[in-house]
């Protein structure tokens, strides 16, 4: 049986290979799929910010100036190329190994909590929802992105054959939405927006300021 050891270092080797090509990828389904998504996101984050599957630093030039910024990710590939990519930026940011399953920081640690494209491909979204709402202070805002189980029958079908493939040999999954594990856990709902035949939805959702 692979022990979770096993299974993490697997997703490390993964996508440390993947950042190779990481970028040249997501540019086409950025142009093609997501559009703006990305500085709709990172726009609408104040204060202490947390991203989490930061990846090779796509989002990092898409943020205010103003808030302070940490980033995790689980390949250290990945973060090295978003390192370098601050510095060409000049932006301060502190990018850090981390897995969303179990965040290395306190409760109630930032004001903004920030996933594109990243959900679909971590492991238990759910648990890594749960814990971004733990470091999430009350009143703070979690905003989301991702590709998700489409709206057109014909569409789920293609992504339901597509994970045949996709989720054993890259943890890529089609069928998941997010918004409902969100909206099951209290939060206000303060915007959600889906296009491309339902493919994409973006979220911004208020947790309740008791905590």
């Amino acid at each position: 049986m692979t022990s979770t050891k096993d299974r993490t270092a697997r997703w490390h080797r993964y996508w440390d290979k993947k950042s190779r090509n990481y970028d040249k990828e997501m540019t086409f389904f950025d142009r093609h799929l997501f559009g703006d998504s990305r500085t709709w996101a990172c726009g609408q984050a104040t204060g202490e910010v947390l991203e989490v599957a930061v990846g090779t630093g796509l989002n990092l030039e898409a943020y205010p100036q103003d808030v302070t910024l940490t980033g995790i990710d689980l390949s250290d590939a990945m973060l090295d190329i978003a390192r370098h990519r601050a510095t060409e930026l000049g932006r301060t940011a502190t990018l850090q190994q981390g897995d969303a399953h179990q965040l290395p920081f306190g409760d109630a640690s930032f004001d903004t909590v920030v996933c594109t494209f990243g959900l679909c491909a971590i492991p238990d979204h759910t648990r890594a929802i749960d814990e971004m709402t733990r470091v999430l202070r009350p009143g703070g805002r979690l905003i989301l992105v991702d590709h998700i189980a489409s709206s057109s029958r014909v569409a789920r079908g293609v992504q339901r054959f597509l994970e045949i493939f996709t989720v054993p040999l890259g943890g890529e999954h089609f069928l998941r939405r997010p918004l409902n594990h969100v909206r099951s856990t209290g939060f206000d709902i303060e915007q959600a927006q889906r296009f491309k035949l339902g493919l994409v939805e973006r979220l911004v959702a208020r947790k309740n300021s008791e905590g």
